[in-house]
């Protein structure tokens, strides 16, 4: 799991940018898996015979269909964020800071439980996907 290193409120612009550039690496990780699923649950190797496989199939496609959607959001939210760093640096008071270090600790919290929630998914992928693979 990424996450923010020690209290986002205490950080350095520095270290702030070093949880941006983290968060942006792990979602182009994600999009790859998130290829790979869709090449997964789209191919024919699972057993034909195997009880609402086909069911199952579409419900996990659009599991991935809705974390794409919200991916997509995240990494707006992130270059967002990105782009407003600057300011930071032309900030005079402690408010315009707690500011800045507020938006950081949201998006850190975004971005967290959208990866708790698609490590969780993906396990559930695997773990139905493995069990129905064809066996030869």
């Amino acid at each position: 799991m990424i996450t923010a290193t020690n209290n986002p409120s205490k950080k350095e612009i520095k270290e702030i940018h070093l949880d941006i550039l983290k968060w942006k690496s792990s979602l182009r990780f994600i999009e790859g898996e998130i290829q790979f699923i869709n090449q997964l649950l789209n191919s024919y190797v699972f057993e034909p015979d195997t009880p609402n496989l086909f069911e199952r199939l579409q419900e996990f496609k659009k599991q991935i269909e809705a974390i794409e959607k919200e991916m997509q959001n995240i990494n707006q939210d992130i270059r967002t964020h990105e782009s407003k760093l600057g300011g930071m640096l032309e900030c005079d008071t402690i408010s315009c800071d707690n500011f800045y270090y507020k938006n950081h600790t949201s998006v850190w919290r975004t971005f967290d439980d959208f990866y708790k929630n698609f490590s969780r998914s993906k396990s559930e992928i695997f773990l139905y996907a493995g069990g129905v693979l064809r066996k030869n």
